[in-house]
């Protein structure tokens, strides 16, 4: 489940001025004398985490420009937040935790605190967040004025100890098996590279794959709450995000202050993961559906076809081509679907990918070529793309036990391709590494109401792809008094970054004054994208 954005491994196959020095008090935490052993007693991590949070509150964060290479210009400043890998022993080994910051834009006495950031993934990095001040996103202009706006790299991910998988390189080597198997020897095949990705894990970045999990997560969120001398979370969780932001309000409930959550993971026990994928399946089926009707009804401009159906052809045409002969020797059917996803996930993709489409069917190969291969050229890019690939499978690999038998993969997916063919083995090929993986697979975090949780904002598109409507109103059951808007028939992933007064301004008066409507909110859809 690629909770955020598209991703290369496509056979494979989810966001001011000078500082405010005041900050709010950080809550008073109670941590046992240096050398105690944190490890005894029911709940170590409790501990071990309000051992860490108690070091982080009285150190800070040591504030500096940002390094030259991270692309984060002044005003915004770096630091770091260091955290323990195992917070059953708070004293052993500890990894650091990037972050970054810029201050409210409005005065003092506007000041409210901090709002961290979480774009998804699992992998997804928050360093650009404050980014969304100094580009001066107008969607975000009154909030800036009340909240430093701070982002982070979660733990595995960009520059907080990232782990790694495979060569970049061979990552992103391309063109890739066509994902839809054409025989059990396909099949076979695929299966092979699922093992031998789960054993590069496991041999490049073995010492921290226990330890890769969304509880894990919480726990170094709540470390650099403290370490922000901010007695309270304020949150914005996207996608994977979301899931993030529900095991924490559950591991910390009274650490909550506000907490919005964007396009929503279901957070049942019993969908994490294996069956969040599954249902993902089917949403992107849906959301393809949406878009090449869009484009059906564009045809003037893009001429791929005056219906639905006839567009559907073009691509299974289209599909079949590359897998024949892969266009430029480089796109095969895998990067095509890698490509050609952004259109599902997010509204913005609408337009440019059907263009792209459109010249290719006009005799313009290159531009498809262009967009739909990797950059072998961008070392940094390619790294990240791998690192981003290795933390999403490190993460739903450890949160979950995962089934180890190949025929209830083959049996589910099979199924699944008949009517949902768009995605469902592209993301089962992503996913199946878990089914080997060399580490030790936890139980998921029972997402509930508890004592001192404050009511939570939750957004949610109608037709998501990346994260079915279903997981909001299961989130939505589970945090009782939260309040849940709807943007009805729409579906782009990330509704909280889009254009729609009804969305943007429940957002801004949650987080600026802590209300919400007295029930839930139906929003009419944002524009359709126009050619």
């Amino acid at each position: 489940m690629r909770g955020m954005r598209p991703t290369r491994r496509a056979t494979a196959l989810g966001s001011a001025g000078a500082f405010v020095t005041a900050t709010l008090i950080a809550g008073v935490v109670t941590a046992p004398p240096a050398g105690a052993d944190a490890r005894t007693g029911k709940d170590a991590e409790a501990r071990g985490v309000a051992v860490a949070a108690a070091r982080a509150a009285e150190k800070g964060i040591d504030w500096r420009d940002c390094p030259e290479d991270w692309g984060l210009e002044k005003p915004i400043q770096c630091g770091w937040v260091t955290v323990p890998l195992d917070y059953a022993k708070p004293n052993g080994k500890q990894i650091r935790i990037a972050v970054d910051r810029i201050g409210n834009t409005g005065t003092k006495a506007e000041r409210q605190g901090a709002l961290i950031y979480n774009p998804g993934g699992p992998g997804g990095s928050g360093l650009r967040f404050p980014r969304r001040v100094t580009t001066q996103a107008p969607l975000w202009a009154d909030t800036a004025k009340a909240y430093d706006f701070v982002g982070f790299d979660p733990r595995g991910v960009g520059h907080s100890t990232p782990i790694s998988c495979v060569d970049p390189q061979e990552f992103v080597a391309a063109p890739k098996m066509d994902p839809v198997p054409d025989s059990e020897a396909d099949k076979r095949a695929q299966r092979k590279l699922a093992a031998e990705y789960a054993d590069g894990c496991k041999e490049r970045s073995g010492w921290m794959l226990p330890h890769m999990t969304t509880p894990n997560t919480a726990r170094d969120l709540d470390v650099v709450r403290a370490a922000l001398g901010e007695k309270k979370l304020n949150y914005l969780g996207v996608s994977y995000g979301t899931y993030l932001g529900a095991v924490y309000g559950t591991l910390f409930p009274g650490h909550v202050r506000r907490m919005v959550l964007d396009s929503v993971v279901n957070p049942s026990r019993e969908k994490i993961w294996y069956q969040a994928n599954l249902d993902q399946d089917v949403a992107f089926e849906s959301r393809w559906k949406d878009w090449t009707s869009w484009v059906a009804e564009n045809d003037a401009a893009f001429h791929l076809g005056d219906t639905q159906a006839k567009v559907q052809a073009e691509w299974e045409e289209l599909r079949a081509t590359a897998k024949k002969a892969p266009l430029g020797g480089v796109v095969g059917p895998a990067e095509l679907i890698s490509f050609f996803q952004g259109a599902p996930y997010y509204d913005s993709s609408w337009v440019p990918t059907a263009t792209v489409w459109s010249q290719y069917a006009a005799g313009d190969t290159q531009a498809l070529v262009d967009a739909a291969a990797p950059d072998l050229t961008d070392t940094a890019g390619n790294a990240a793309s791998e690192n981003g690939n290795a933390v999403y499978t490190a993460v739903e690999c450890a949160d979950a036990k995962w089934p180890t038998s190949w025929k209830t993969w083959d049996r589910d997916n099979t199924r699944l391709h008949k009517d949902h063919p768009f995605m469902t083995w592209a993301n089962a090929w992503m996913n199946l590494p878990c089914a080997t993986w060399k580490s030790k697979q936890h139980t998921p975090v029972e997402v509930t109401t508890k004592k001192g949780l404050p009511p939570v904002l939750i957004v949610q598109a109608e037709r998501d792809a990346a994260t079915p409507y279903e997981g909001a109103v299961e989130l939505h059951k589970r945090f009782k008094g939260s309040r849940l808007i709807t943007e009805k028939g729409a579906g782009s992933h990330g509704v909280t970054g889009l254009t729609n007064p009804c969305v943007n301004e429940r957002v801004d008066t949650y987080l600026l004054t802590g209300k919400t409507d007295r029930s839930d909110v139906t929003c009419a859809p944002h524009a359709v994208p126009k050619p």
